[in-house]
């Protein structure tokens, strides 16, 4: 604590670089802003806010010469505790470099790394213009983006990083999820989400599927079998993305995240589906799971094939990623529900395998800190991480000085 009380002090002297300590104004804005619980009870020992690129650059080389522990925040969006925050050290809140600028024939726009995605497309849709950013408006720029970053307009471009419900129901559902998905001709234009809500409280579960389209067309042709199925609701429009993107604020809560990937299957999300009701259905009252399907066509992954690290390519063929979300607020349901999460993980994951679906890329902005994430961007990939990471940072400050994230694990 000493040496990190000695960092903030270092830091304070440097001239119009803004510090904020614990109990001002600017430090409490930053502690409410985080998405999760989790990352808002952290309680770091002061807060660097630089508001270009010049003042990241001196605040990170002050850190590492003298071995100070930190964090980097964009918007806060990880349910992770230490991915964006720290105790005992410096969180350096990156949120004052949120500048968005285009350049003159509107071809390409220039985007802070503190910047969320409601921001950019705020500023975008005047012009018409628009990119391959996040989904959820208050995800942040930089995350999503070095994450991966899967967009409703992934399809056309790829990865953001390269530019109780009647079963016959569910299962019609999930019928049709898997034809969209594993279509050999995918509808660049199609983004589908669909999740299944599993409620502790009135123990009861609740579908939804949000069909996107990157055009204006009202009823496309790609989601004819999903509209066909009876539903209770129905707010399909064409909107604005900046609009579609926006959420109102949330509360800080506990989150947590679990992923995995797999190949398309009506049988496979069937038995997902029972593994999840057998698992989550005497969660303590209040605890919320959401098990959410999205398709990863190689449309996508063939885009990206060779110019990132994810080790994702079209050899792989059609996939689905799968995100598992419980949300809880008493802190005592918290060891529970990690149990059942990592239980109904290693369930999906074992009856991916069985079936012969199993995929190895696991998505990071959906990862559980526990998965091995760099793991799955395969050997090649992981030797080529540890290679730049020699290059550049032959002490290897960044990996000990730098709370949360995704790690080569050698």
């Amino acid at each position: 604590m000493a040496l990190a009380t000695s960092c903030c002090a270092q830091l304070s002297a440097v001239p119009n670089l803004n510090v904020a300590l614990p109990n001002s104004a600017a430090y409490n804005a930053t502690e409410h802003d985080y998405w999760s619980l989790q990352e808002a009870s952290l309680v770091p020992s002061c807060i660097a806010k630089p508001t270009c690129a010049a003042d990241v650059a001196s605040i990170v080389a002050k850190l590492v010469t003298n071995n100070c522990h930190f964090a980097i925040k964009g918007r806060g969006h990880s349910p992770a505790a230490g991915f964006a925050n720290i105790d005992h050290g410096i969180t350096i809140d990156m949120t004052g470099l949120s500048t968005i600028t285009v350049n003159s024939d509107h071809s390409v726009a220039s985007v802070g790394a503190g910047a969320s995605w409601l921001d950019v497309y705020a500023s975008l849709d005047p012009l018409n213009k628009t990119v391959a950013g996040g989904r959820n408006g208050a995800v942040g720029v930089g995350g999503l983006t070095l994450g991966g970053g899967i967009s409703y307009f992934s399809p056309q471009v790829g990865w953001t990083c390269d530019t109780v419900v009647n079963f016959e129901i569910v299962r019609n559902v999930f019928s049709a999820f898997v034809d969209i998905a594993n279509a050999p001709n995918y509808d660049v234009h199609a983004s589908l989400v669909t999740s299944l809500a599993y409620s502790a409280t009135s123990k009861s579960w609740s579908l939804s599927s949000t069909p996107i389209y990157t055009q204006p067309v009202i009823n496309p042709p790609v989601y004819k079998d999903l509209f066909a199925i009876p539903n209770i609701t129905n707010t399909m429009h064409i909107t604005p993305l900046h609009t579609l993107a926006n959420e109102t604020a949330t509360p800080q809560i506990n989150f947590l995240f679990y992923t995995s990937t797999f190949g398309p299957s009506t049988a496979l999300l069937e038995n997902i589906f029972e593994l999840a009701n057998s698992t989550f259905y005497d969660s303590p009252n209040g605890v919320t799971w959401l098990v959410t399907f999205e398709p990863l066509p190689t449309a996508i992954t063939s885009r990206g094939a060779g110019q990132n690290v994810l080790g994702t390519s079209s050899a792989d063929g059609n996939s689905v990623v799968l995100l598992l979300t419980g949300v809880w607020s008493a802190s005592n349901a918290t060891a529970i529900v990690n149990e059942k999460g990592a239980t109904f993980l290693k369930g999906v994951d074992a009856a991916a395998e069985k079936m012969g679906l199993g995929r190895r890329f696991k998505y990071a902005n959906y990862a559980n800190p526990k998965q091995d994430v760099v793991g799955s961007y395969g050997e090649e990939n992981e030797e080529f991480l540890e290679g730049v990471l020699a290059k550049y940072d032959p002490g290897q400050k960044w990996r000990g000085l730098v709370s949360g994230g995704f790690k080569t694990q050698t």
